[in-house]
């Protein structure tokens, strides 16, 4: 009798499921594994209070998610091995738990099936398949320059500070963290000591903004510069760098004037200080979830800004979340041309498809139902804390960004449930999801309705 190879069963689930499931599926795995890695023994510091299955699968989950909402300080909650852990979830998240598994198979010479190679573009956004192993090789070797570069420049501060041995593994921490978008911290007093420090803040930034970028922005903008003849820069990376810096200016000019002269977080700086804590405070609510400053301590005014920052989030494709500078983009400009009264989207002479500025408008909408959903289930579970406080906790865990108002602390177990489930849809998208368990017809329909014209709209 033929038996069946013992690889068939898996191979023939994978190939039953869309890459937008696979990628769905893989995550929520890396979460019960990175919180059952919590539970070992010596991950928690003796004497710390310690905390609960709730609260390290929070913590696993803003780890594999690279959010950084924490439960409780991280450099004083956990040991060396469990802040290790945690580093290694943030560098796994944020290349992604399929590019990992890809690696695996170049290590041990397996070959991919065209299943697995979809996998990897709906991780990667990669434009096509067959450009998917090239792109994955340059991905991981980019990544881990950026993250060593990253790592000197930290050192030039952190050795001094620190000592030889712990100032190596603060610097590598926090570029790792930095570049994959994570936000935690270990250091001593987070990051408010270094507020006015250009070294740390400004690397900081840097690689925040790297990670933000998106990895085929970062390629295409690098093969460019090395023969601009033959590497175009592709329309979606110039869109892309132009509303982030334009995101980024914004930022920076309303935190300066509304945070100027208040004492609890400019105010006591001095006037380069000033300028240098508002840009990293424009910088990382793109999805870092670093800190300089107080947010609880800031202005009403600037707690929005950095909401509206915060939603919008960083590129499509990156380690960042919220709906995407592309996406907020093509909504602004459709908003225009509807204005001027122009019919097609022109983005730098090109045409924009319409079936990109409706997917812009789903992601939208779904995110937003999402985010409204969350918030008012914080606030029906919480009832005790402000408005302001949850709305932005729950931004912040959907655009997986990681600030906090320091309320993450205060919130009961169904609210922690509550902004798990949020920084996993968060990561993955609504609208990835959303595809990944959708129930479709079997039967293809090729029935094209009557258009109707008498619905109104606005």
């Amino acid at each position: 009798m033929n038996r069946r190879p013992a690889a068939l069963p898996r191979r023939a689930l994978s190939a039953r499921l869309t890459p937008a499931q696979l990628l769905a599926l893989v995550y929520a795995a890396g979460i019960l594994i990175g919180t059952g890695l919590l539970h070992l023994p010596g991950v928690q510091r003796a004497g710390a209070t310690a905390l609960d299955s709730v609260e390290l699968l929070f913590t696993a989950t803003s780890a594999i998610c690279i959010t950084g909402l924490v439960v409780a300080d991280t450099g004083e909650a956990f040991t060396r091995l469990g802040q290790v852990i945690i580093i290694v979830l943030v560098q796994i998240g944020g290349l992604g738990i399929l590019t990992f598994g890809t690696l695996f198979a170049f290590l041990t010479g397996r070959r991919l099936n065209f299943s697995e190679r979809q996998g990897l573009v709906a991780q990667l956004n990669a434009l096509s398949v067959g450009g998917v192993l090239p792109l994955l090789r340059a991905i991981l070797t980019y990544t881990l320059v950026t993250e060593l570069v990253g790592t000197v420049l930290l050192s030039l501060r952190f050795v001094p500070q620190y000592g030889l041995g712990e100032g190596l593994y603060q610097a590598v921490f926090h570029a790792v963290s930095a570049y994959n978008n994570g936000g935690f911290v270990v250091l001593a007093g987070g990051m408010a000591p270094y507020a006015s420090d250009p070294l740390v803040s400004l690397t900081i930034s840097a690689l925040v903004i790297l990670g933000g970028l998106g990895f085929l922005v970062q390629l295409n903008y690098v093969s460019h510069l090395i023969n601009p003849r033959k590497n175009r820069l592709l329309v979606y990376s110039r869109l892309t760098v132009l509303t982030t810096g334009v995101l980024l200016a914004l930022g920076t000019l309303v935190v300066l004037l509304l945070e100027w002269q208040n004492t609890k977080t400019l105010g006591a700086l001095s006037t380069p200080g000033k300028f240098l804590a508002a840009f990293f405070q424009s910088v990382t609510p793109r999805s870092a979830g670093f800190s300089t400053v107080d947010i609880e301590s800031m202005n009403t005014a600037s707690i929005f800004a950095i909401i509206g920052l915060m939603f919008i989030g960083a590129n499509s494709g990156s380690t960042g979340g919220g709906i995407k500078t592309s996406t907020f983009a093509i909504l602004v400009g459709s908003a225009w041309n509807m204005v001027r009264g122009r019919g097609e989207l022109i983005v730098f002479q090109r045409r924009v498809l319409n079936e990109n500025v409706v997917r812009a408008g789903s992601i939208t909408t779904l995110y937003t139902l999402l985010v409204a959903g969350a918030f008012f289930l914080l606030l029906a579970t919480n009832p005790k804390l402000g408005f302001t406080h949850l709305l932005f906790e729950t931004v912040s865990a959907a655009a997986t960004v990681g600030l906090s108002m320091n309320t993450t602390h205060l919130l009961n177990d169904p609210g922690l449930l509550i902004l798990t489930a949020l920084m996993y849809l968060g990561r993955i998208g609504p609208l990835t999801f959303a595809v990944a368990f959708s129930l479709r017809s079997t039967q293809k329909r090729n029935i094209k309705y009557p258009p109707e014209r008498d619905i109104l709209v606005g």
